[in-house]
């Protein structure tokens, strides 16, 4: 059952110009609608998205199906979107995608930047070599995002990970794989990462969940998300399944990429008794 909005609270930044939320669960959500300026399949994609995140142990936001009925829009003034060329579009009523608000209202609890300083400090700052094995194997066609949130009396700052509504090539569903995309734009948050056990546990996780939770991600997902053609659903399925295998690949080709993402990454072998050889041990992170 859909959790019922019943207020709007503000229009929160991005291009899918999401309302920020009151549910009747007393919780915040935010909102993105099908009539939105990018695609209404991104509803889906995110979706899909962050429950596969969730099924392999990565910090996302719990996501609902969101009811927003004619009345709420109806008197809302500021329920409205850009359409472009400076035209205002009333939402649509009707099953949306709502993600849980992460953090409080207080400013500085919740922030979508750090300085270097404290993203080298960030508790779960290891999750972003998962993340990145979550948008390689989804096909993320747009930059990784994060917010950052800590306790009021804390110094540090843990990651949540938001926006999956680019993966699967955004309203495409197709997978135009490509090095530099689905990565964070920052450097840093990588320069852990020396070998493949720094991927664990979530690359394995990734390359062996079973086809049952891949479907059951997809399963709930109001058809009216993806046009209600129930075979490109499953055909979307059906490639993540065959991408499993594929996800090594695909970090291999980020990291040879001329952002050498991994300056601590060690590719040298050294010789072992009887001629054969054995990759160098990594330095402990």
């Amino acid at each position: 059952m859909a959790v019922l909005a019943v207020q709007a609270i503000r229009r929160m930044r991005g291009g899918a110009q999401s309302q920020l939320m009151l549910g009747s669960d007393g919780k915040l959500w935010v909102v993105k609608f099908q009539s939105n300026p990018q695609h209404v399949r991104v509803l889906a994609n995110e979706m899909i998205a962050t429950r596969l995140a969730a099924a392999a142990g990565l910090t996302v936001p719990a996501c609902d199906v969101v009811q927003v009925t004619e009345w709420l829009v109806a008197n809302t003034a500021e329920m409205v979107f850009e359409a472009g060329r400076g035209e205002l579009r009333r939402y649509d009523a009707g099953l949306q995608f709502g993600s849980q608000y992460v953090g409080g209202l207080m400013p500085g609890l919740t922030v979508d930047y750090l300085p270097e300083q404290q993203l080298g400090q960030v508790k779960n700052l290891a999750e972003f070599a998962g993340m990145l094995v979550l948008d390689k194997w989804t096909g993320n066609c747009n930059g990784r995002q994060a917010v950052f949130t800590r306790m009021a009396r804390e110094r540090r700052y843990r990651a949540t990970f938001i926006d999956q509504g680019f993966c699967f090539n955004a309203g495409e569903w197709t997978f135009p794989d490509s090095p530099l995309r689905g990565v964070y734009a920052r450097n840093l948050v990588y320069a852990g990462i020396r070998k493949w056990e720094s991927f664990e546990p979530w690359l394995s996780r990734v390359e062996e969940m079973r086809a049952e939770v891949v479907w059951e991600a997809a399963e709930g997902v109001p058809p009216e998300w993806y046009g209600g053609d129930l075979s490109l659903l499953e055909r979307l399925v059906e490639t993540l399944l065959h991408r499993q295998s594929r996800v090594r690949e695909l970090i291999e080709s980020f990291r040879k990429s001329d952002r050498h993402p991994f300056p601590m990454w060690d590719d040298r072998k050294r010789k072992m008794a009887g001629g054969q050889w054995e990759a160098a041990p990594s330095l402990i992170m």
